[in-house]
């Protein structure tokens, strides 16, 4: 059913605004009328899609919402319920008022004879490749209902990953946030209270105190320079990272950090094993999967090494060559594939290396802030260690004077 925006007035004369579903237009104002309400005016609810407006304009839909409609729909599939009613019921349930508009959409669409997966196709930022191609190869394979329940788990391991990096980088953050203010403070309050009593020694000061009289001028004089400049650089680098070889220095750069390195490869290797076991499993076949799965990846290092798997595929020849080479893919993921691709088992052992990684991305973040911790510590440590000893090493002097 369609959604409608409505104002009328009701049989007291006061004009009122609400919503009303119903299949088409006439049939909303029949409705309306025997409400005993003079329609003044009748407009059906667009989604953003439909509108062709920026993603950013009214409520999101998150990936959490996303699952869940999933999940109920894999259920209300499995207990034989037709597509359409089961639209219907999920456009009933949703909270989401823009996930709701989508779902009517697409119930209408499907009522006129399209696919689910088409009718899914037709809102990218909502639904990925990933999704259509999945729901298409369950409504060909006549296993729906198990495909959109994979589709659930999918997109639930992915919240919970999101959810999980998030909270590791949520101190350092807090930290990196807290010490520079804190250092902020000293030197644009504390350090030209103390000055004063330096310039009154007439002495030549030690050098860390001079750099440190130095950076205190420096923010009082010009913070606002600063703040310009810190937004300059941040969007001048944004701007950077977003050619082509900017991207490739930065992701160059990513994975050759000590603990970011290893923590991006990891997750890119799970994503990589688990979306291309999933598609597999779901009957997409192995060069549209690869496919999907190298714009998944969030690396394009990576990326570029999926893609030369997938034409080595292609060719006729195994995936191993161009991942080996690349030298991104741990030699363990590479034998569990050689593996499964001998045995006519691939989508079991990427599920293993899947199992196996995500295992390995939460014990990585698990340590990470404890890792963090310490080296953070130091560094702010170190930093009120030279502002204290700049401070104390002058004041020692005029105490012998």
């Amino acid at each position: 059913m369609a959604i409608f925006n409505y104002s009328g007035i009701d049989r007291s004369g006061k004009e009122i605004k609400s919503t009303i579903t119903a299949e088409n237009a006439s049939m909303a104002k029949t409705k309306i009328r025997s409400n005993g309400v003079m329609l003044l005016s009748i407009k059906e609810q667009k989604s953003k899609e439909s509108k062709k407006k920026s993603s950013l304009i009214g409520p999101r839909i998150n990936i959490q919402d996303i699952s869940l409609m999933t999940r109920q729909l894999a259920t209300l599939t499995k207990a034989r319920i037709p597509i359409v009613e089961a639209l219907t019921a999920l456009q009933d349930q949703t909270e989401n008022p823009q996930l709701k508009i989508i779902l009517s959409e697409v119930k209408t669409k499907v009522n006129e004879g399209s696919s689910l997966a088409q009718a899914l196709g037709d809102y990218p930022k909502v639904f990925s490749n990933v999704y259509t191609n999945m729901v298409d190869a369950g409504e060909k394979s006549g296993t729906l209902d198990i495909v959109l329940m994979r589709l659930a788990e999918f997109s639930e391991n992915q919240v919970k990953l999101g959810n999980r990096i998030k909270g590791a980088m949520l101190y350092p953050l807090i930290m990196i946030i807290m010490g520079t203010l804190m250092m902020g403070i000293i030197f644009v309050f504390v350090i030209p209270k103390i000055t004063k009593i330096f310039i009154s020694m007439k002495k030549e000061l030690p050098l860390q105190t001079e750099i440190c009289i130095w950076i205190s001028n420096f923010l009082q004089n010009y913070w606002h320079a600063c703040i310009v400049g810190i937004i300059f650089s941040w969007a001048l680098a944004k701007k950077y990272i977003t050619t082509q070889n900017g991207e490739k220095f930065y992701h160059k750069l990513v994975l050759s950090l000590p603990i970011i390195g290893e923590l991006a490869r990891m997750i890119n290797v799970a994503r990589f094993s688990s979306t291309l076991s999933t598609l597999l499993n779901s009957g997409v076949p192995i060069l549209a999967a690869m496919k999907i799965v190298r714009n998944l990846i969030g690396n394009v290092h990576m990326q570029k090494a999926v893609e030369e798997a997938r034409i080595s595929v292609s060719e006729g020849s195994s995936m191993i060559g161009p991942l080996i080479k690349s030298g991104y893919f741990p030699s363990m993921v590479t034998h569990m594939i050689k593996l499964g691709e001998k045995s006519g088992e691939l989508e079991t052992m990427l599920q293993i290396v899947a199992e196996n990684y995500e295992d390995q991305v939460d014990v990585k973040l698990s340590g990470l802030t404890s890792t963090l911790e310490p080296i953070m510590m130091i560094v702010m440590g170190g930093a009120v260690g030279f502002i204290i000893f700049s401070v104390v090493a002058p004041m020692m002097e005029l105490n012998q004077i």
